[in-house]
């Protein structure tokens, strides 16, 4: 009702501008103040237990609704309302002294400010700063509190098992030691005045950092050069790391676990390695290092030799680390054969004309080195062994082999002292042309590859050509069916052969002089005389041929006529071969000699002395002037009676009739006489010239 009363008086005055309107405001406030406010309280006392408020304690005001809690420091005044007593002022400054007062409130307004009561405010807390400075200590720090003289600090682990440690100190730092390795503990400090009022305490979590992993046990894979680390799980661990320190690297894993694998390790390398555990407080001492020894590294500087041919020799560079070597050599046929050594050399049987893969390897109680450069070597080519001359000639020589395992050419020389011929094929063959007859060649077949050359510890074999062709000088006739043949060669030790060779066939005659004589070849007849040299190597080619005609044969069908009393006509058939021809008749009286005109097949004796007998032969005369003396010969009877002309002969007696001037034409039936037969003729009374041998 006062209220409202007061709302409407405000209401009517400053509507009507009542000019007095202040003052009256002024004693009706001081009216209603004095009659309805509530009453002014009292402070019981107030204290600080908070650094930054003071808590204020009072007698409850009837009517009061709420409290107006004022706290003053100089110039600076902080109001909190609240509902009843104890009512706290916050938002202070801590150690600072203020004039607390309280004003109650009600619905006709707020009283009057009680008496001020002073308070203080209690000292701030330390600002912690906290870390584990090993796995059994926790480091405190803070910077100073204002008006503080001492601090308490207290630990204890967080789980609330355990001691409690309390220390306190006029210092800014204090470390507990002798604390459990990796467990989270609470720390709680707070700092005092002068009178030994504690201010407010500070409180925060801090862990110790782990302890240093034990049991640590390291695996080596040679083959990945990796190493796996494992260790017993440490308490309050969030964090492992495993180092690897060598010489020239450092390599480290991290892992949550209780095993970790190093990768990208070295060949020949030693390493240090230790293994740390850490959480938010830090990490451990890392522990004791573990020596790790690597495999070496694969041997480098591999030289291959093959010297001399058969033996292969392999040598390595040192490696570090290495204990010893293992050499392999695999030949491409499949065959592998391997040394162990501590030396860097080792000694292998090779075979011609392979390839081999060669591979050292070094090794340590940690295993085998890595595969290192694969080398390859190329053996020289085998050298043929069968050397086989399939053709031997003056001029050529054609030799053949069996093909030999890595050639992909020969080589072929043939070499005198000298000149040297050559020929190269792929095929195990070769034919050396152009060389000198009868001479001996150091023949020589070199097996080719393209990798290794050629193969110049190859053995040579010596081959003669065959002799050179002898060259006829000179054909001469010795007789009539003796020929003479001289000829030129330059052949050592050669036996030659002559060969005439004709339609009646072939002759020969052989020596190792420079001639021959044929005989026993047939009158009248034309060869090819040639001459061929034959010595161990083989034969010659043939000598040029030279033409010989054999001298001509006895005439065939030898006849007598008589010519008068003192004369005889002598008729023959010409033989085989050109020749000239001789009569002759041989008797007691004297040698009487015909020699016919050439071309004519008769010839006439004349003055004959009577009571004779003749022998008579008709003879082929040689171009020097030689005559048969063998041919057939015929006997002549010539008596003085002049009636008797005749021949004896061995055979039965024959009658021939003719014309004594035409008797001689060839194919007369005089013709039937044969030279074997020996007639003899008598003359008889003839009618138109006919004749009839006498019984």
């Amino acid at each position: 009702m006062e209220k409202t009363c007061r709302v409407v008086i405000l209401k009517m005055l400053m509507i009507n501008n009542f000019p007095e309107a202040p003052l009256l405001l002024a004693d009706l406030l001081e009216f209603f103040v004095f009659h309805y406010a509530p009453k002014i309280p009292t402070i019981d006392q107030a204290y600080s237990k908070i650094s930054n408020s003071i808590t204020v304690e009072w007698a409850t005001v009837p009517g009061a609704t709420s409290y107006l809690l004022t706290a003053k420091d100089g110039n600076t005044v902080i109001e909190t309302t609240v509902a009843n007593s104890p009512g706290t002022v916050t938002g202070l400054k801590a150690a600072t002294l203020y004039q607390i007062t309280v004003r109650s409130i009600s619905p006709a307004g707020r009283s009057q400010a009680s008496p001020p009561k002073q308070a203080k405010t209690v000292l701030a807390a330390p600002i912690l700063q906290v870390s584990s400075p090993s796995s059994d200590s926790i480091l405190v720090q803070w910077e100073a509190v204002y008006m503080a003289i001492g601090f308490s600090v207290s630990i204890m682990q967080a789980n609330g098992l355990g001691r409690i440690w309390k220390e306190n100190t006029t210092n800014t730092s204090l470390t507990f030691t002798s604390l459990d390795s990796g467990t989270l503990y609470t720390i709680k400090a707070y700092a005092w005045n002068a009178n030994g009022t504690p201010g407010d305490d500070s409180t925060c979590n801090q862990r110790t950092s782990p302890g240093t992993p034990e049991n640590i046990q390291v695996s080596f894979d040679s083959g990945a050069l990796k190493a796996s680390v494992s260790w017993a799980p440490t308490e309050g661990a969030f964090n492992y790391t495993v180092m690897a320190l060598s010489d020239s690297s450092r390599l480290s894993c991290s892992t949550a676990f209780s095993s970790c694998t190093i990768y990208s390790l070295q060949c020949g390398t030693k390493y240090l390695i230790s293994v740390s555990a850490s959480n938010d407080a830090g990490s451990s001492r890392s522990t004791s290092a573990v020596t790790l020894k690597t495999v070496a590294c694969a041997p480098g500087r591999v030289a291959i030799q093959e010297d001399p041919p058969g033996h292969l020799s392999v040598a390595w560079s040192n490696v570090d680390l290495g204990d010893y070597y293992v050499a392999f050599v695999k030949s491409d046929d499949g065959l592998e054969v391997h040394c162990n050594t501590s030396l860097t050399q080792c000694n292998f049987l090779s075979e011609c004309g392979f390839t081999y893969f060669i591979s050292v390897f070094a090794y340590n109680k940690a295993g085998q080195s890595p595969l290192g450069d694969v080398f390859n070597y190329t053996t020289a080519p085998c050298c043929p062994s069968d050397i086989n001359p399939v053709l031997v000639s003056s001029d050529r020589v054609e030799i053949v082999w069996s093909p030999v395992r890595g050639a992909e050419l020969y080589e072929t020389k043939a070499v005198d002292g000298f000149n040297v011929v050559e020929c190269n094929d792929t095929a195990p063959a070769c034919t050396l042309s152009a060389l000198e007859c009868d001479t001996k060649y150091n023949v020589t077949v070199y097996s080719f590859s393209e990798v290794r050359g050629s193969n110049t510890s190859c053995t040579s074999q010596f081959i003669t050509t065959a002799p050179c062709s002898p060259e006829i000088k000179n054909i001469s006739k010795d007789d009539f069916s003796m020929i003479n043949v001289r000829w030129r060669s330059t052949n050592d030790e050669a036996t030659y052969t002559v060969t005439a060779q004709g339609e009646k066939g072939r002759h020969q005659c052989s020596s190792t002089g420079e001639s021959c004589t044929l005989g026993g070849l047939p009158c009248g007849s034309v060869f090819s005389v040639t001459a061929v040299a034959e010595t161990p190597a083989g034969r010659s080619l043939p000598s040029y041929s030279v033409p010989l005609e054999t001298g001509a044969c006895c005439p065939l069908g030898v006849k007598l006529y008589r010519l008068g009393p003192n004369g005889i006509r002598i008729h023959w058939q010409a033989s085989r071969g050109s020749a000239n021809y001789s009569t002759d008749l041989y008797g007691s009286k004297g040698i009487f000699t015909c020699a016919p005109s050439a071309g004519l097949s008769f010839c006439d004796v004349t003055e004959i002395p009577c009571g004779d007998v003749y022998t008579v032969m008709v003879s082929p005369v040689a171009e020097t002037g030689l005559k048969l003396t063998f041919c057939p010969k015929k006997i002549y009877s010539v008596t003085c009676s002049g009636s008797t002309l005749g021949m004896v002969g061995k055979s039965s007696p024959t009658v021939i009739s003719c014309d004594p001037m035409h008797c001689s034409p060839p194919g007369s039936s005089v013709h039937g006489i044969s030279w074997t037969r020996i007639l003899e003729w008598i003359a008889v009374p003839f009618s138109r010239g006919s004749y009839r041998p006498r019984d």
